[in-house]
């Protein structure tokens, strides 16, 4: 069956609110760890992942950092009006350009309490900081389908969006974390090994790992890499429509080294673990980005390379090598000197896609009718609903701040 005709009341699973995590654990290397292999179950902690990764396992990372996106404007009145920042406006090339940007920025945002924004309406926000106060104001410039398009301007005009950011704004939880961020989540909901600013949403399966894990990782003679996939709110988008035809799954920014491309393909006698859905998304997507290239060298000469959601689904694009596809890009990217491949990622992975690339998933347990357990399924079969039964009878926490889980396909 073609993903497009799934109906995604058949992915749903009873979730009780006392399994939501709302809190994280102390220690983030003490999350529980399900290990799902050829149908067998079995629970640890991520402190000793290592155990379940072979030796000279390629294991790949989202490096991506989440921003402060909510900003919380007090009208003259006294009101409120929150702006959740998005995405960069199409004016930009890509995401990084966009949070460098000095002095004014254009911004899609989600506006709470905007009935309440009167026209020509101009918000402001002032942070004391040293050694100047931020003066941050917002002008409402049009309504687009899902959300507004925001001119966001300050002083000092020097200062970039991203400064701007981790100065005024608020980490946003998750929809369904229903309390306000605190201190500690400044520090919690991200990875330790954040780097690029950029993600509304953390890349959680990567929430649990330490540096005392990453050494141990490293001591067995496992790699790790990074990618970075800038997770955006749609990640959180329900699905509404009965089936997935009428679904229209979220884009995302992605970004990768040639040094990760090549090293994946070296990896011919061990498996590439994707820590993480951003991660198997991204490195999934790099063989359909190459696939099109193949089939048409021309396809991204004057467009932003961009995989459609049904690319990986198309029957042309099916029957070439990894290698050959890897080797596309990075004769694409050797052609006009690119230091990194940048591109937006739609694809839907769902039961019925082929895995290219990855033999192994770290990932959170994921909300009922989710395209995230969509992926989940993909991956494992329907085994799926076994893991997950498993896991509500064990007492595992699940989403965000929950435990997580080690899923294996099948290696050749």
């Amino acid at each position: 069956m073609h993903p497009r005709n799934l109906n995604i009341s058949d992915f749903t699973y009873p979730l009780p609110e006392d399994k939501i995590a709302f809190f994280p654990l102390e220690q983030r290397d003490q999350s529980r760890l399900l290990i799902y292999k050829n149908g067998a179950l079995s629970t640890d902690i991520y402190q000793h992942i290592d155990q379940y990764l072979p030796a000279g396992s390629l294991a790949v990372f989202n490096n991506t950092k989440v921003v402060e996106a909510r900003l919380l404007f007090k009208k003259p009145t006294g009101g409120q009006i929150e702006l959740f920042c998005l995405e960069p406006h199409e004016s930009y090339a890509d995401i990084t350009t966009a949070m460098a940007q000095q002095s004014r920025v254009l911004w899609l945002c989600l506006i709470g309490g905007a009935s309440k924004w009167k026209n020509g309406q101009v918000l402001q926000l002032s942070i004391p900081d040293q050694p100047h106060t931020i003066v941050l104001e917002a002008r409402f410039i049009e309504k687009t389908t899902d959300c507004f398009v925001i001119e966001l301007s300050w002083e000092p005009a020097f200062l970039s969006f991203a400064e701007v950011l981790h100065k005024a704004g608020q980490i946003p939880l998750p929809p369904y974390i229903k309390r306000k961020a605190d201190s500690k989540d400044a520090e919690r909901y991200q990875t330790i090994y954040a780097r690029y600013d950029g993600s509304v949403a953390a890349p959680t399966a990567g929430l649990h790992f330490t540096e005392a894990v990453l050494q141990k990782l490293a001591q067995k003679s496992i790699q790790t890499d990074f990618v970075t996939l800038h997770v955006g709110a749609g990640t959180f988008k329900p699905v509404k429509a009965d089936t997935m035809k009428d679904h229209e799954m979220h884009a995302e920014f992605i970004a990768v080294k040639p040094a990760l491309i090549k090293k994946i393909m070296q990896q011919k006698d061990a498996p590439v673990i994707a820590v993480g859905t951003t991660s198997l998304r991204t490195i999934e997507s790099l063989y359909w980005l190459g696939a099109r290239l193949l089939r048409d060298a021309h396809c991204f000469d004057n467009q932003f390379p961009y995989l459609h959601q049904w690319d990986a689904y198309e029957a042309t694009l099916q029957n070439f090598s990894l290698k050959e596809s890897f080797s596309a890009i990075l004769n694409y990217m050797e052609q006009r000197n690119l230091p990194e491949l940048m591109a937006k990622t739609q694809i839907i992975i769902a039961p019925g896609y082929s895995f290219k690339v990855a033999a192994g998933l770290v990932t959170n347990f994921h909300q009922p009718a989710s395209t995230l357990l969509l992926l989940v399924a993909a991956f494992i079969g329907e085994d799926w609903r076994k893991v997950y039964e498993y896991a509500l009878e064990n007492d595992f926490r699940f989403l965000s701040y929950g435990d997580g889980s080690l899923l294996w396909r099948k290696y050749p």
